[in-house]
């Protein structure tokens, strides 16, 4: 023991004599032989650390496992020639199966439904926030009677309002859950979606119920049946009712809207003007109803907007409104304050696009005719309703000869001071520039926007108002013309006497419009009844006749443009949709075969 001390003692003298002459190395100087000293490294392997030590699981060679799979080996490899191992087969024996019934009650089945719609999805959102923000307000609710119950002396007075708290708040939550639900109702029957699935389901089964009578019926029996009216429907309202049609006019872009202006500009007891626009899939209720101030004289829809709608009115006023608009009062201008507008009342108007002067582009304008014997061009400038003067119809002196006859048509020498007051007008088909005007002195100017001072033409055969003037829209050289003299006159514009000549029988031709389809037929309404002539088939009689109810007049008509219809307004605000058939069986010598008396349910 004092021998290992000793040489332990002797390692750390020396180890210390080490470190003592690599101090006196450093701090002496080093020399350029010091450099070139060659000095012996002895590098030894220093003792191993271990770190981690993981025994083995693997079982090692000199193990009981070992042996005895050793001696299962020599088991298995003896047992072929051992007598101790016999093979013996073993069954083994199941149990014997029972089957035995069991009774037991049928499971409750409940048929359930629900109904599902978009709006659900939409409308599900916005009842999650609903029902978050309630639950908020009554945790707020709650925890602000906490806190002011907490801050109350006595437990017990506090635990009170506490409770007292949260019951009353049961009840308002009940009470907000049920107000929640009558406004989540309200809100989904007023929305824009709701009401227009409506609109779609209303549509579908008017479509179906109404319109039965729209079905074709078979070729070979077309064939032999004579031309006849087959009445459809019939447009009225409490509104309407006993307020006669002035004006009627579709909508341009779609088909199936017509609008109707209520009012008798002669009658002493002037209501207030109504227009009522009413589709042909739903006659049971308009689907628009516009006041205006003043009766009602004429309309008619833009092509360019075809939402706005033009009114003129017996005081002189023009009006534009927008039929899109669920308001009522959806006035957009009016010409009620223009210095320069009608002083009678407005007769007739026109939506006309025309070429502009300056670009081959087209624009439109409004065109009006009134009893002050003007012609005027409306436009709207930085939002004011303004209008120019586009013709005045003067009186006109022609000179005569010493044998009476007049010495030309387009003398104007002598133009006197009053204007003729003009009642109809009707634009080329393919010419916006040309025109034509009846007067109250049953004279028809040809006219041209290009030349305000003089007339290109005069029609003189009526002597009595001039109400109606149509193009043909097939055949732009021909044009027919109405009057109170109880007569009809096809002209030829080339031509000063007209060609043909028709004579009713019942009164003043009120209203006469060229079929868009066919270039030979056109209707006419009098006082008594509605006439489809056709002159491919007879000059002397119309095809059909269809005469108004007992103690009602007849005073517009129109002619679809889509179909074969002709709709008729009368004097007691009644719209007539009639149903044109066969019209090319019609023969000369049994026109009056056709002739067929409707049943309407507005006239039965």
């Amino acid at each position: 023991k004092e021998t290992g001390e000793a040489f332990s003692k002797g390692n750390a003298l020396l180890a210390i004599a080490d470190e003592t002459a690599m101090k006196n190395m450093l701090d002496e100087e080093v020399t350029e032989a010091m450099l070139d000293e060659k000095i012996e490294i002895l590098l030894t392997e220093s003792e191993t650390i271990s770190l981690l030590d993981i025994p083995s699981t693997v079982a090692s060679a000199d193990e009981t496992v070992m042996e005895k799979h050793s001696r299962y080996a020599e088991v298995c490899s003896s047992r072929m020639t051992s007598e101790t191992y016999v093979d013996q087969p073993v069954q083994t024996q199941n149990g014997a199966t029972k089957n035995k019934p069991v009774q037991s009650e049928a499971p409750l089945r409940v048929d359930a439904a629900t109904a599902f719609s978009i709006l659900d999805l939409s409308d599900a959102p916005e009842l999650e926030q609903t029902v978050d923000i309630s639950k908020a307000k009554g945790k707020d609710s709650v925890v602000a009677g906490l806190d002011s119950g907490t801050e109350r002396s006595g437990s017990l007075i506090s635990s009170t309002s506490t409770g007292c708290a949260s019951s009353s708040q049961k009840e308002v939550d009940k009470f907000g859950t049920i107000l929640n639900a009558q406004s989540d109702l309200q809100l989904t029957t007023m929305s824009e979606a709701f009401q227009n699935t409506l609109l779609v389901m209303e549509r579908n089964i008017l479509s179906s119920s109404v319109q039965h009578g729209l079905v074709p019926l078979l070729e070979d029996r077309l064939a032999e049946l004579p031309p006849s009216l087959t009445c459809l429907s019939v447009f009225s309202c409490e509104l309407s009712r006993g307020r006669s049609i002035s004006s009627m006019a579709w909508n341009k872009k779609n088909p199936d809207l017509l609008a109707v202006g209520h009012g008798e500009p002669d009658s002493r007891n002037q209501k207030a003007g109504l227009v009522c626009c009413w589709s042909l899939n739903n006659p049971t209720r308009p689907e628009r109803i516009i006041h205006c101030n003043s009766v009602v004289t004429c309309l008619d829809f833009s092509a360019c907007s075809p939402g706005q709608l033009a009114v003129g009115m017996c005081d002189g006023t023009i009006a534009v409104y927008d039929v899109q608009s669920p308001d009522a009062k959806s006035q957009i201008i009016s010409s009620c304050e223009c210095p320069n507008r009608h002083l009678g009342p407005v007769w007739q108007l026109r939506w006309i696009q025309q070429e502009l002067s300056y670009t081959e582009e087209k624009a439109e304008a409004l065109f009006s005719l009134g009893e002050d014997g003007r012609m005027r061009r409306w436009s709207i400038l930085k939002g004011v309703f303004d209008c120019a003067d586009v013709m005045k119809l003067k009186r006109i002196n022609h000179k005569k000869k010493k044998d009476g006859k007049n010495e030309t048509g387009k003398a104007t020498e002598s133009v006197l001071s009053t204007l003729i007051p003009g009642l109809c007008f009707d634009f080329h088909p393919t010419d916006s520039s040309i025109y034509l005007i009846g007067t109250w002195e049953g004279v028809i100017h040809k006219c041209s926007c290009s030349n305000r001072q003089q007339f290109l033409e005069m029609y003189k055969k009526h002597f009595a108002p001039v109400n109606s003037i149509s193009w043909c829209p097939l055949n732009p050289d021909l044009f027919l013309s109405c009057s109170a003299d109880w007569t009809i006159q096809l002209w030829k514009h080339d031509c000063l006497k007209p060609v043909l000549g028709f004579t009713t029988t019942c009164g003043g031709v009120r209203d006469i419009k060229w079929s868009p389809k066919a270039a030979t037929v056109f209707g006419a309404v009098n006082k008594g009844q509605l006439e489809i002539w056709n002159l491919d088939s007879s000059f002397l009689d119309p095809i059909i006749v269809q005469p108004a109810a007992p103690g009602v007049t007849m005073t517009s008509l129109l002619f679809a443009s889509h179909a074969d219809y002709v709709v008729v307004g009368d004097a007691e605000g009644q719209v007539t949709v009639f149903l044109l058939n066969n019209l090319s069986n019609g023969q000369p010598g049994n026109t009056r075969a056709g002739s067929t008396n409707a049943s309407c349910p507005g006239n039965a």
